[in-house]
């Protein structure tokens, strides 16, 4: 049996990982800027992330959510605690688009309306609700289509204020990335995230936060949402929550009512998962790493900032994208064969930065040395 081709893979296999490096088969080491797309969180196979799922896994690895588990209550206690958000509840999944897409069921539930606000260039996932508002038709089956999803433009708060006017008792969600991922690392104004607040209370719709990517610290902030100093209804999170683990979940206001069965999963929330999230927690809070984030990403756009060729570098914390011009579309590619180095990319010609939140100066130092040294043999040498 062959594997369905649906990713471009480059040809390296990774072997070993450590902090913010890893090393493929033949033994070359690479620095990791990329984090598994978002993923790692607190650096690769820290210590004290692998004890907690040994020791959990020595104990039991899975049960369903037919008893009662008090590592979820653990995790929904601390969850609360360094998140700022204690009043919250929580609901455990498996992956951000599950996140998303029980996010927007549960607002369609409250209100009973079906209509969704999203916005250009977003990416909340693949499953039918959450790609249905992603602006992508190339990722959106016929089967996905629905006339439900309105799509506005980013950061348009005119747009916004004019379809709330029109509609505003027909929506049932507004579903937004603090800082676009997949979209090329955009940044949510802190009025348009405070016009959405206010246009939602005032219309009886819910404020959704997917900060499966911008979330969990990567910002410098906990949530990046929560730069706009307003708090969304319900925050999806995936990503950095189990620092390769697959586990997920949703942050789901005080006034939103629960009931038996409306939502459920199989997976979400089982003990190796609790004891992933609770280890991320643990690292962040002990490690300072949301300070971190911000400290040595503000070090980097500023760094980045002085390099000519660089254009509109934009983000917060450590989540970080910035533009190429055209002579320099091979910067990706040659810093991870020439200088061992992986980034992530968005077309055209965006460069993304997700590290692990414990990224030292150093690591940062060793990248924006390979950036110059490779856009100066760019420069020097075009490839036409």
């Amino acid at each position: 049996m062959k594997l369905f081709d649906v990713y471009p893979i480059n040809d390296i296999a990774i072997v070993k990982a450590k902090g913010s490096y890893v090393w493929d088969s033949n033994g070359d080491q690479y620095l990791d800027l990329y984090g598994g797309h978002a993923v790692i969180s607190i650096g690769h196979t820290h210590p004290h992330y692998v004890q907690r799922i040994t020791d959990q896994l020595n104990k039991v690895g899975f049960y369903s959510n037919s008893v009662k588990m008090p590592l979820q209550e653990e995790l929904a206690d601390k969850l609360g605690k360094v998140s700022g958000k204690p009043d919250y509840q929580l609901f455990l999944c498996n992956s951000g688009a599950e996140a998303n897409e029980n996010a927007l069921k549960l607002a369609s539930f409250t209100n009973g309306r079906k209509k969704i606000i999203a916005f250009t260039k977003s990416f909340h996932g693949r499953t039918s609700l959450a790609v249905a508002a992603t602006d992508n038709p190339a990722l959106v089956a016929p089967v996905n289509q629905t006339p439900n999803v309105i799509f506005l433009p980013f950061n348009d708060e005119e747009a916004l204020e004019a379809c709330f006017k029109e509609q505003g008792n027909e929506i049932s969600s507004v579903i937004i990335e603090g800082i676009q991922g997949v979209g090329g690392i955009n940044v949510a104004s802190d009025v348009f995230l405070q016009t959405i607040r206010r246009l939602c209370t005032e219309y009886g719709a819910i404020f959704i936060a997917d900060s499966v990517q911008c979330g969990y610290g990567r910002s410098g902030k906990f949530f990046s949402q929560d730069f706009s100093g307003v708090d969304a209804d319900i925050y999806s999170m995936a990503k950095g929550m189990g620092n390769g683990f697959p586990v997920a979940g949703i942050m789901i206001a005080p006034q939103i009512q629960s009931k038996h069965f409306m939502l459920g999963t199989t997976f979400g929330g089982n003990h190796l998962a609790c004891a992933a999230s609770l280890a991320v927690l643990e690292v962040i809070e002990q490690e300072n790493l949301i300070s971190n984030a911000a400290e040595v990403g503000e070090y980097l756009m500023r760094e980045l900032g002085k390099i000519a060729e660089i254009k509109n570098v934009r983000g917060r914390g450590l989540m970080i994208g910035f533009d190429v011009p055209q002579a320099l579309k091979d910067l990706k590619k040659n810093l991870l064969w020439k200088h061992k180095i992986f980034t992530g990319e968005a077309k055209p010609n965006v460069i993304r930065l997700l590290p692990s939140l414990a990224l030292r100066k150093k690591d940062a130092d060793e990248f924006l040395e390979a950036v110059k040294e490779e856009i100066q043999e760019l420069i020097s040498n075009p490839v036409h």
